[in-house]
């Protein structure tokens, strides 16, 4: 019967410790999984001519797909004797995804009890999205609460209008904002306030092509607080003013999310508003679907409409991308 104690590792905040009683003449032992940070952990022993020491996430979806990347510095403790700490040299920012990213020889014999020490000193990993690694211990719970209570705060301002110092007139309705916020998420909002225009003098703006709904969803999404049903909403109102008032985040989140249900009642909408926004993964979307898939055939009196109000070298877009396609059969 297996001996639970002699695969368990013990762990406490960032350090993780494997006591060997008697390795015997077993030549591989592999530790149960541990967790530190995100991922679990394996630590194993293999005898050959040598010992070898090594330290593995676990095999997961999430190992593959975002693989830690370790700083540590790992130790071999032994009983027999006073010999000092075997210390392996610091290990920095090294990505391990499998049991041969780390391995450590050891031309010594180990007898009777020892242990093995590993002092993670920080674990990153890389975005999905892409970019630089970034440490997943940065984002510490306290910074997290203050992100929180930051958004709250904010959405108190917003929803009970806490000290409002602008109007948003709307084509159906009027809404209070701050002018801080709405400056600091855009250069022209920003360019309104500095100028002596009538924003400034008269303390409104007017956005008469959003209703008082999606002005809504606007402000909340530039106050950090929207709701993801409102966001899919009022999708394509945010799309525009994210366009007219210089907010690149807004409307790149916008372009992700309509680039996700495309079909045949909203792709020729979609298809136009690409090529109006500049928005070319949609536009190379809604062709693909339209031509390569197809569907062109199903959207038949809806195609006929378009083509009689949409933008000229738009529709030729369309038939280039047509006869390049019967081209290819």
């Amino acid at each position: 019967m297996k001996d639970s104690s002699y695969y368990k590792v013990e762990t406490i905040a960032r350090l993780a410790q494997w006591r060997i009683d008697n390795l015997s003449s077993c030549s591989f032992r592999r530790s149960d999984p541990f967790k530190i940070g995100l991922w679990n952990w394996h630590l194993a022993l293999e005898k050959n001519r040598v010992l070898m020491i090594k330290l593995y996430p676990e095999i997961t979806k999430l190992s593959r797909e975002n693989p830690p990347i370790a700083s540590f510095i790992i130790r071999v403790l032994s009983s027999v004797g006073d010999r000092k700490p075997l210390i392996h040299p610091e290990i920095r920012d090294q990505q391990l995804k499998n049991n041969d990213d780390f391995v450590w020889p050891l031309d010594l014999q180990l007898g009777g009890k020892f242990i093995i020490d590993v002092e993670f000193l920080d674990l990153k990993t890389v975005p999905l999205q892409g970019g630089e690694p970034y440490s997943i211990w940065a984002e510490g719970p306290s910074r997290k609460r203050s992100h929180i209570a930051a958004l709250t705060c904010l959405n108190r301002m917003l929803t009970e209008g806490i000290y409002t110092d602008i109007t948003i007139n709307t084509s159906d309705g009027s809404l209070g904002a701050h002018r801080a916020v709405l400056a600091a998420r855009s250069p022209v909002f920003q360019n309104m306030f500095a100028h002596d225009l009538q924003e400034k003098e008269y303390s409104t703006i007017n956005i008469s092509d959003m209703s008082v709904e999606s002005c809504q969803a606007f402000l909340s999404y530039l106050y950090g607080t929207i709701d993801p049903t409102d966001f899919l909403v009022h999708r394509l109102a945010l799309l525009r003013a994210a366009d007219k008032y210089d907010i690149s985040d807004l409307k790149d989140a916008c372009h992700e999310s309509l680039l996700e249900d495309i079909d045949t009642k909203n792709v020729l909408d979609r298809l136009q508003n690409a090529a109006l926004y500049q928005l070319p993964e949609l536009k190379e979307s809604c062709l693909k679907y339209l031509v390569k898939f197809g569907k062109i055939y199903d959207v038949r009196d809806e195609f006929n409409v378009f083509l009689q109000c949409a933008d000229r070298d738009l529709i030729t877009e369309v038939f280039n991308e047509v006869l390049a396609t019967w081209k290819g059969f």
